[in-house]
């Protein structure tokens, strides 16, 4: 924990940041209370938040304070221009940047469209999390899942940059009501890790049907809930190498993925079980017809009879 820096380059409230901050607290809570040098590390120097809102970094940097970060890092700072320099320096980003974005050219730094040319800011933020990492540094970010499949030339680089330059884990579909009533779109959350020399073996795949409230405008709560199953199986992984295409979860080897033009969508290698239908004859089905339609006959005579 004590050389752990976390950031969000698309913070807003911090709400990613804060869920980090919560789960140390609870998992790790000596060293973040009592032990002098985690417990400054962890006020101080751990979290790290970017926006271009000044009233969400307001609402942010409280947010954070409220939940026991002391001095949070909470900056005005526009990500994806030269404004920001950060070079291999986070061990772990959180991050729901942007969807359907656009930025012209030229406020968009240079490295950045090095790696991928295009004005599409969810593209341009995945090339930000590679450079901002540290090597083994780790990303969960939430994209819209046109990043998945899209055939445009960036799409398919900015792939490829993940999955052969880097270690791509996970990538687990979402339905598309949890971000209801703000956005409708389908989303995805990728994992990965940057180690600039590859490492992507086989991709786990998780097709998630629920979040424990309805995808509806409503968004109330509901029983249904995979995010609980989701932790299990990543946490072991191992275990799912034995699960068919027709199930939730399943393993996809990199090597169809790149035959596949760097294709990430769950549907691409998702099996449909059809399971056959046995129906009765046809004179039987014809028979049960005819006997419906004396039934109706005799209740209609029976209506005319009690409307005299």
């Amino acid at each position: 924990m004590k050389c752990c820096k976390a950031t969000d380059p698309a913070c807003g409230t911090s709400g990613f940041l804060v869920a980090a901050g919560e789960y140390l607290r609870e998992h790790y809570r000596d060293q973040v209370l009592f032990e002098p040098k985690s417990k400054k590390h962890y006020n101080d120097e751990m979290f790290h938040g970017y926006d271009m809102d000044r009233t969400m970094l307001r609402i942010g940097a409280m947010n954070m304070m409220t939940h026991g970060v002391e001095n949070p890092d909470i900056q005005y700072k526009d990500s994806l221009s030269e404004q920001n320099a950060d070079t291999e320096r986070y061990s772990l980003i959180l991050a729901n940047p942007p969807f359907k974005g656009s930025l012209n050219y030229d406020v968009v730094a240079d490295d950045l469209l090095k790696v991928v040319k295009t004005k599409k800011t969810e593209l341009l933020f995945l090339a930000l999390f590679v450079r901002m990492l540290q090597n083994g540094g780790r990303c969960a970010c939430i994209v819209p899942d046109g990043v998945l499949f899209g055939s445009s030339k960036a799409h398919k680089a900015i792939r490829k940059e993940i999955i052969e330059s880097q270690r791509l884990e996970a990538v687990i579909s979402m339905p598309s009501g949890v971000f209801k009533p703000y956005a409708g779109v389908s989303t995805a959350i990728l994992i990965f890790t940057k180690t600039g020399a590859g490492g992507t073996d086989d991709v786990w795949f998780y097709d998630m049907k629920a979040d424990g409230f309805s995808l509806d405008d409503k968004r109330s709560p509901v029983q249904e809930n995979d995010i609980p199953d989701i932790i299990q199986r990543y946490h072991n992984r191992e275990a799912e190498k034995s699960r068919k295409r027709t199930e939730q979860s399943f393993f996809v080897p990199k090597q169809e993925i790149v035959d596949n033009d760097y294709d990430l969508s769950i549907n691409k290698y998702k099996e449909i079980e059809y399971v056959p239908v046995e129906y009765p004859p046809t004179s039987e089905i014809m028979a049960n017809l005819k006997t419906l339609e004396e039934q109706i006959n005799q209740d209609m005579l029976t209506l005319e009879k009690m409307l005299k």
